[in-house]
């Protein structure tokens, strides 16, 4: 085959039709607008531009500028420190060489200071490493021998209130950049499909034919049929036109083909409910219906006594047999469990028989071993039992028969604080969704009992408890710490405020300041009583003993001498009884059988009991009133007993060892005598100091004080209640100066502290070897060391009509009113002359560096006492201080004077400061106890 020669490829120029010499041609514009034109060069002048079509001229919106804030880094922020700070989500693995790889699970990645740390979901710290370079999704990089992936980032708020570290999590990931739209996920999609299956969305109306449309002249065929639309239209049960009719929140999605239908609280009930009562009652539906926005259907009802739980309860359940919010279904239960104590087991049946009576509604109350079960589980002549912790424990497999059990209803569910409680352990056995746990004093102090309280109407909501602990309980204890850093305090404040916002969607607290228009007024006394000579020598006796100091090294023998020391504020004659009781070989009973030359045998060598007897008499003989006695031990309650026969005060008498089946007849019968026929009620605070009514009673004394200041709350709220036609007047007995005041002190403290992890029974265990000295110290000085405490400059002679707020530096200004600087029985013109005269310096001679100074060491100062405990008690700011002392002197002062008759005083000085009758007279006795006096009126 020949070939065709090679011939080079020839190199074509563009023709130009100008000359050499002249610039080659520039390519055209689209647009001459705005372009100025070429100038001519070497003669030659460029193609003019107009013969183009001028374009039409489009404008578009500007660029949106997104600012990202500075606390929701991106990819990675600079911090004050210099280094890069950012939160993210991530997939972790163990380092491993195979081919296919797979992630062991997910984790939380910090970086923040220069260090990346990487936590599991539960946050347990899993290493960390240096990190200065900013992390983008997608990002890889090694941690403690882990492979890291970054999948998205989170932003700082959602990390420092540790949101991702709980199950429940709904913080969504910050998309970086999205250049097309982005397909959702196969599990997205299904939730998304079975959403809307669930909705009932109308079907359209297929669009007829033009020729259709004419008075249909066309045949009807199958595509041309009309949809058939149904005229039932749902009707409620009640009436929701009707004025003061209750409607329930409607559910945002019906299943499909159901309509919805108004749910209306019965007017029997509605008509009685208060306006927090009716909203209680919205509030608890919401939640057992589960449209409060959070994963579970329990809630805790935390009204303060005497608020009306029980009606609420009554109301929800009535409701929820009766009523469900898609029409044409059958009720949303058909079982209610109340479990109770066994001291409120006929308060409840009653509270049913006196709002539904018996006909409505079937009852079940379980108290005795006659009870068949099979009644109310397979039968159906009982939709409610009632039935007490102790009694559930032995019946639960019984109760899981038959259909089940809808919803359980924790009255004092207080009792449920820890995870192995046996009665929580049961109901939780009923697999029941829906709970509800009734409390007036819920317990916040001790925030792993919060959580277990939390944990059973909810379970896994704040998912476990190390991962609570860690994240949640941890942080807030360390933040009330004094040594606590900024970062501590902020981090503690954000998980304080997180906890705040999950657990407020289920709890609903209020107080007893709502009643204030609704019941009469109620006046809380705290009596310091000044020891007795035959206390103070035993107290001293117990302090100076080989045994006390050897038992200070021991937790449990420390425990055993606070008891001892407890019996000596009510009366030394107990530690007799004890020695008596106690024939085992302990610390104690060495200690007593040491000190018995110095023991007294007689109960009146106590001043509480002094006290008491004074203020019994005067209440006997000026008033009709009756009085409710409380004390947390039974020893003392037989003490209390032998007074009031030896008084020959008629009484009666209910604690631990008094048959259930007698308790609500005791609790009737003493509503419903005059003060002639029984005019004391001995109750134990163990016993019966929850739930019980007695209204009977205007007055109450609770005797000691426990270390748990929910136990005294409850107590002392059984006088004023629903029902109580009578002002009411609350008396707290404390030894001044012993261990009674060192009690109340930690008492109010724990009050005052929010999110507080100090357990409240077992506090005085966990105290340090000088706190126990302090603790058992005796301080027989005149001054009140609680008033001392709380820095008041008032002299026992401040009123409560002061305002106790903050300065502009945020420490606390607690000021002491008008009344402050002066006692309340001088004259104001004698005040007037003793005021010093003010000096007057001129502005050279003012020093305000000095000034400053002290500004700032007053600062300091305030501080200090902070950070040890003494600003914790500004709720007794609240309070009246009255030094008893004072008001006796001025008596003094006035019979001397002649102002007044013996036995009479100045009444409008008096009135202001105590206000009870009873209580001044006692308080004005030559020989009384009673030395220092807080007082609050709640009106």
């Amino acid at each position: 085959m020949q070939f065709k020669p090679f011939k080079p490829p020839t190199l074509l120029k563009h023709r130009n039709t100008l000359n050499a010499d002249q610039p080659p041609l520039k390519k055209r514009r689209i647009s001459s607008e705005d372009v100025p034109q070429e100038p001519a060069v070497n003669g030659y002048e460029p193609p003019a531009l107009t013969s183009t079509p001028k374009p039409t001229k489009t404008f578009r919106a500007p660029l949106v500028t997104v600012k990202e804030p500075a606390s929701q880094p991106i990819a990675g922020s600079q911090n004050d420190t210099g280094g890069v700070e950012g939160y993210y989500n991530v997939l972790w693995r163990k380092f491993t060489t195979k081919k296919n790889k797979t992630w062991d699970g997910d984790g939380i990645l910090s970086v923040c200071g220069g260090y990346a740390t990487l936590q599991d979901i539960s946050g347990r710290e899993m290493g960390r490493t240096a990190c200065k370079s900013p992390l983008l999704p997608g990002s890889t990089l090694s941690v403690a021998g882990k492979d890291i992936e970054i999948d998205s980032v989170i932003t700082r708020e959602e990390f420092t209130a540790g949101r991702p570290f709980l199950g429940n999590s709904s913080s969504k990931p910050i998309v970086i950049e999205q250049t097309s739209e982005a397909k959702p996920s196969m599990k997205a999609r299904v939730k998304q499909e079975k959403l809307e299956a669930t909705q009932s969305v109308p079907r359209p109306t297929p669009s007829l034919p033009k020729a259709t449309k004419a008075a249909f002249k066309n045949p009807m065929l199958h595509n041309t049929v009309q949809q058939k639309v149904d005229s039932k239209v749902p009707v409620p049960r009640h009436d929701p036109l009707v004025e003061g009719a209750l409607i329930m929140k409607r559910p945002k999605t019906v299943p499909k083909g159901k309509q919805l239908v108004d749910v209306v609280v019965d007017p029997i009930l509605s008509k009685h409910l208060r306006e927090h009562q009716r909203a209680g009652v919205s509030f608890l539906y919401e939640c057992v219906m589960g449209m409060r926005g959070y994963d579970g259907e329990g809630a805790i009802l935390a009204d303060e006594m005497g608020l009306g739980k029980t009606l609420q309860t009554i109301a929800l359940i009535w409701t929820l047999l009766k009523q469900n919010p898609v029409y044409e279904e059958a009720p949303v239960i058909k079982k209610a469990l109340i479990v109770c104590p066994v001291t409120l087991i006929d308060n409840w049946r009653k509270e049913f028989r006196k709002w539904l009576g018996n006909e409505r509604i079937g009852v079940l109350v379980a108290k005795d071993n006659k009870t068949r079960f099979t009644d109310f589980t397979m039968g159906k002549a009982y939709n409610v039992m009632i039935i007490g912790y102790e009694k559930l424990r032995n019946v639960q497999q019984d109760l899981q028969k038959g259909a089940g059990i809808d919803i359980v209803i924790a009255d004092e569910g207080h009792r449920l604080k820890t995870a192995q409680n046996k009665s929580a352990m049961a109901i939780k056995s009923l697999n029941t969704e829906r709970r509800i746990i009734l409390s007036g004093t819920p317990i916040q102090n001790d925030l792993s009992e919060f959580y277990t309280m939390v944990d059973f109407v909810n379970p896994g909501l704040l998912s476990k408890y190390s991962t609570f602990k860690r994240e949640f309980e941890t942080p807030i204890l360390k933040m009330r710490q004094p040594e606590a850093t900024d970062k501590d305090r902020e981090k503690g404040e954000a998980r304080s405020e997180e906890l705040h916002a999950i657990t407020g969607r289920f709890i609903l607290r209020r107080t007893a300041d709502i009643l204030s228009k609704y019941l009469p007024p109620k006046t809380e006394y705290v009596l310091f009583c000044r020891p007795t000579k035959a206390q103070a020598d035993v107290y001293h006796a117990i302090l100076g003993n080989p045994i006390f100091n050897a038992a200070l090294n021991n937790a449990e023998t420390s425990l055993q001498l606070i008891n001892v020391l407890k019996k000596v504020c009510n009366s030394p004659s107990l530690l007799h009884k004890k020695a008596k009781d106690d024939s085992s070989i302990s610390t104690t009973s060495s200690l007593v059988s040491d000190l018995a030359s110095v023991i007294p045998k007689t109960p009146s060598a106590s001043s509480k009991l002094q006290v008491l007897d004074t203020l019994l008499h005067n209440i006997r003989s000026t008033t009709s009133e009756k009085v409710v006695l409380v004390s947390n031990y039974t020893s003392t309650l037989d003490i209390l007993s032998n007074l009031l026969s030896a008084l020959d005060y008629k009484y009666l008498r209910l604690d631990g060892q008094t048959p259930a089946a007698k308790r609500q007849d005791l609790v009737d019968r003493f509503n419903r005598t005059p003060a002639s026929a029984c005019f004391v009620f001995l109750l134990s605070a163990k016993a019966g100091g929850t739930g019980l009514n007695l209204i009977g009673a205007s007055r109450l004394v609770l005797f000691d004080i426990d270390w748990n200041p929910a136990t005294d709350l409850q107590a002392m709220g059984r006088i004023h209640r629903d029902g109580q036609k009578r002002p009411c007047y609350i008396y707290r007995l404390l030894t001044k100066g012993a261990l009674d005041e060192k009690i109340f002190q930690r008492q109010v403290t724990k009050q005052g502290l929010a999110d507080s992890v100090v357990d409240n029974k077992a506090g005085a265990a966990s105290f340090s070897r000088d706190e126990l000295r302090d603790l058992f110290s005796l301080d027989e000085r005149r001054e009140c060391q609680t008033h001392e405490l709380l820095g008041c400059a008032c002299g026992g002679t401040r009123t409560a009509e002061v305002v106790v707020d903050d300065d502009e530096d945020g420490d606390a200004r607690r000021d002491c009113g008008v009344q402050a600087d002066k006692p309340i029985f001088v004259e104001e013109d004698e005040e007037e002359d003793d005021l010093p005269e003010t000096p007057f310096l001129k502005a050279s001679q003012y020093d305000w560096r000095a000034a400053e100074k002290a500004i700032e060491d007053e600062k300091a100062r305030k501080r200090a006492e902070a950070s040890e405990g003494k600003g914790k008690m500004l709720s007794l700011m609240q309070y009246s201080h009255i030094d008893a002392a004072l008001l006796r002197a001025e008596k003094a002062a006035q019979k001397q004077s002649g102002q007044a008759d013996e036995g009479a005083v100045d009444a409008s000085v008096l009135e202001m400061a105590v206000e009870d009758e009873a209580l001044r007279a006692a308080l004005l006795e030559d020989e009384s106890r009673l030395d220092f006096i807080f007082a609050k009126n709640s009106s």
